[in-house]
């Protein structure tokens, strides 16, 4: 071992001398091969193990480190503008559901209405938004099949698009994530996806629900998992909500919230784990980081799916809400900070840290600047006071949170697709340059709040057929208080 040490360390040496050698023309190329073939002849049980070594190394670093995760396309669905709703014409709907007895079984509770107008007003919601066709009929439909129609045209219409755009072909996917938090019929959202592809009898598919709004990055997370095993393959991420069958017909206000925010839109992602897709992918996927806060009682029930006190299904908001979504945001913060934040925005949060733990209790956090770690946020667009509150909490500017307020005012709150819509309008507006960081950011009940981190492989384009693509030249738009 001594004699291998001598041995590395002796052609290191010499190595460092061949170098400074040549550099200062000291010596010419013969007499540099002379010398090279004298000293290999000497030390060639040294030179060949530690070649071995080497290359021992490199098989083992390259069979085991992670498998880059790209993206290569994605597409969000545009409803036909047959189903775009002013927010005088939803109400018009609401009274005269009203009027026809069809929901609040009293048709003298005209305070209702005036209370989701109100909510609608200043939602951030603007003129223009999707509702389903079950939902502009009288009598409403929200029975199994307007439902389906309503989820079939969504998911339809993202995939097609997405496969004419990338010119991939269905046989071609390997792994399918589905996600739809309360609409999840069987067969399920993934099986229907796949009989309407014809897509392998090998595909490893999955359907995940109940899990809220920030189930999109969930879906891309656990695309991740299973694209570092399975190798040289694509992976199809859908994510969409039903809104059908989830109006609330009943009188409890905290339900009513949320028949004012939620509109139709979905979305579906290309990703990728082979090489040569690199060339022409968007992005590639850096980080995820997921918490659940569930555990806590207070997290738990903050957002349910229940009855009211007449029977009818709606989803309660309670008041821990804010407080619960400020403390789950804030784990997550301190989960990816480290991830991706400067040295000396860890060396503040740390030093801040250990003093307000062992010396000055009173001390407030410090919150970093994330605006060293992206160029570019996308909030989910959940709602006005959601993005405030964000835009607050983090010290963004109005430009950070363009792309989340845009797309609540023009499509409302997408659920868990709502994120993509933000990355799409950010590419509309041509902001995405090589090497710029994303952070997709997105929080839901259970309690949940996700974030997914990307990094742009090039000056973005906008996909064809962008959801953006008819009305990018009126925003950003102002959105009165």
């Amino acid at each position: 071992m001594k004699n291998l040490k001598m041995g590395f360390f002796k052609i290191f040496f010499i190595s460092l001398m061949v170098v400074l050698a040549m550099k200062e023309s000291w010596i010419n190329l013969e007499d540099l091969q002379n010398f090279f073939l004298h000293h290999i002849q000497n030390n060639l049980q040294t030179i060949s193990l530690l070649s071995f070594l080497v290359g021992f190394v490199w098989i083992l670093y390259m069979l085991t480190r992670p498998k880059p995760v790209y993206l290569v396309d994605f597409s969000c669905y545009l409803p036909p503008s047959h189903l775009k709703v002013s927010i005088q014409t939803l109400m018009g709907h609401a009274r005269r559901a009203r009027e026809a007895g069809m929901c609040w079984k009293n048709k003298e509770s005209d305070y209702l209405v005036d209370f989701q107008e109100k909510i609608l007003e200043r939602s951030g919601l603007g003129q223009e938004t999707y509702i389903p066709e079950g939902l502009q009929c009288f009598p409403l439909q929200q029975d199994m099949g307007a439902s389906r129609k309503e989820t079939e045209e969504v998911i339809f219409g993202a995939l097609d698009n997405l496969f004419r755009n990338t010119g991939v072909k269905p046989d071609d996917i390997g792994i399918l994530v589905v996600n739809s938090s309360t609409f999840n019929p069987t067969p399920s959202l993934a099986s229907m996806i796949v009989n309407k592809y014809k897509l392998r009898d090998n595909i490893k598919s999955l359907n995940l629900g109940g899990m809220g709004c920030s189930a999109g990055v969930i879906a891309v997370d656990v695309a991740k998992g299973l694209l570092q095993v399975h190798r040289n393959t694509y992976a199809i991420v859908v994510s969409t909500e039903n809104i059908t069958q989830n109006l609330y017909l009943g009188k409890n206000k905290s339900m009513l919230v949320t028949n004012c925010l939620f509109r139709v839109g979905g979305a579906a992602v290309l990703l990728s784990n082979r090489s040569r897709d690199r060339k022409r992918a968007k992005y590639e996927l850096v980080h995820t980081v997921r918490i659940h806060t569930g555990s806590d009682d207070r997290s738990f029930e903050c957002a349910t799916q229940e009855e009211d006190e007449d029977g009818i299904i709606g989803v309660t908001l309670t008041k821990n809400l804010p407080m619960v979504a400020a403390r789950t945001l804030k784990i997550n913060i301190a989960t990816l900070g480290p991830l991706v934040l400067p040295l000396k925005e860890k060396l503040a949060f740390f030093i801040t840290f250990v003093k307000k733990k062992y010396f000055k209790p009173e001390l407030r956090n410090y919150t970093p600047d994330f605006k060293l770690a992206f160029e570019h946020f996308c909030i989910h667009a959940g709602g006005r006071a959601l993005i405030d509150e964000l835009e607050k909490n983090l010290k963004l500017s109005p430009l950070h949170v363009e792309a989340s307020r845009m797309t609540l005012h023009r499509f409302g709150n997408t659920s868990s697709s709502s994120i993509w819509y933000e990355l799409a309008y950010t590419e509309a507006k041509g902001r995405m340059k090589e090497g710029d960081r994303i952070w997709q950011i997105a929080l839901g009940s259970g309690f949940k709040c996700n974030s997914s981190v990307w990094v742009a492989l090039r000056n973005v384009k906008p996909s064809a057929n962008s959801p953006w693509e008819d009305c990018m030249d009126r925003y950003p738009v102002e959105i009165d208080i």
